[in-house]
């Protein structure tokens, strides 16, 4: 009966690493997905770094053995590594994005140019102001205010230059002491039947665009006249809005003109009845020159 021999050291340490090989494949094959992307990542990381390492050595002693000054190793370095960086990481549009970071914040995103233009025109506004005699004497925003009326609008305005504030009022549903008391209507006039609106449903709109023009304003103080008040809440639309309340009640407002639509009025509008008549006649025949409204 033959005894097979023991292997030698060598043969032995051969076997063992095959089986630490299989072993190794083994576990990377039984990883989940995951597991080997980090693997993978993190060679990967310590292969750049050892890379990045060894370049960096490498440029400082070449800088050093030349000679050159410690700013100029310093840059070099510190340049050398930002762009590896980049590159790993792929950011590479952080510079161009710094690139469009305004120099001066005063600039507010707008071109140096525009800037200047701006304050050359706020200067000549104050150089004007402080003259004794200036050739504008209408407000430069009148004409841009006419492009954005309706005609509807200019009898409203004509209506409150002549006769004065107009009486307006809100229903609200009735609670003792007013807690919890709710807004059913706001804003009930009678001013696009006194004026002889075409279009008397669209009253509350043409008030809201002449309130955003700066040229009325809605007060909520009440008009000394108790009688416009016992008319206007006797219109269908209030007494509606009260019953839709149940158990309502009104709050008295008035709407006003604004200085600067009183001035506008007086300067823009025909206001007495022989500029109005010839107003209408030249809009109507179109012959001869516009008639001036303040004459």
């Amino acid at each position: 009966m033959s005894v097979t021999e023991p292997r030698s050291g060598a043969g032995e340490t051969s076997q063992l690493r095959e089986v630490e090989e299989h072993a190794n494949a083994g576990m990377l094959a039984a990883a989940p997905g995951l597991v080997r992307i980090a693997l993978t990542a993190y060679l990967r990381t310590l292969g750049w770094s050892a890379q990045v390492s060894l370049r960096t050595v490498d440029g400082a002693l070449r800088l050093v053995l030349s000679g050159d000054a410690a700013n100029d190793l310093i840059d070099g370095m510190s340049t050398q590594l930002r762009d590896r960086l980049r590159r790993l990481l792929g950011v590479t549009e952080i510079e161009q994005r710094l690139d469009q970071i305004p120099e001066d914040p005063s600039t507010n995103g707008h071109p140096a140019d525009h800037m200047a233009a701006l304050r050359e025109r706020g200067a000549e506004l104050l150089a004007r102001s402080a003259a004794a005699e200036d050739s504008d004497v209408t407000h430069p925003a009148y004409e841009r205010i006419l492009m954005s009326m309706a005609p509807d609008e200019a009898r409203i305005l004509r209506l409150m230059a002549i006769e004065g504030a107009r009486a307006a009022v809100d229903v609200r549903t009735w609670r003792p002491l007013d807690l919890g008391s709710e807004l059913v209507e706001s804003g009930l006039s009678m001013i696009g039947q006194q004026a002889g609106l075409r279009y008397v449903d669209r009253t509350q709109a043409y008030l809201n665009n002449l309130y955003r023009l700066g040229l009325v304003w809605f007060s909520r103080e009440p008009l000394n006249e108790m009688g416009a008040y016992q008319v206007l809440e006797a219109q269908p639309d209030v007494l509606a809005a009260l019953e839709k309340a149940g158990r309502g009640r009104t709050v008295r407002r008035s709407v006003n003109l604004t200085p600067f639509g009183i001035d506008f009025c007086e300067t823009c509008l025909p206001l007495d009845t022989a500029a109005l008549l010839a107003a209408k006649h030249h809009a109507a025949n179109g012959d001869g020159p516009a008639p001036d409204p303040a004459g």
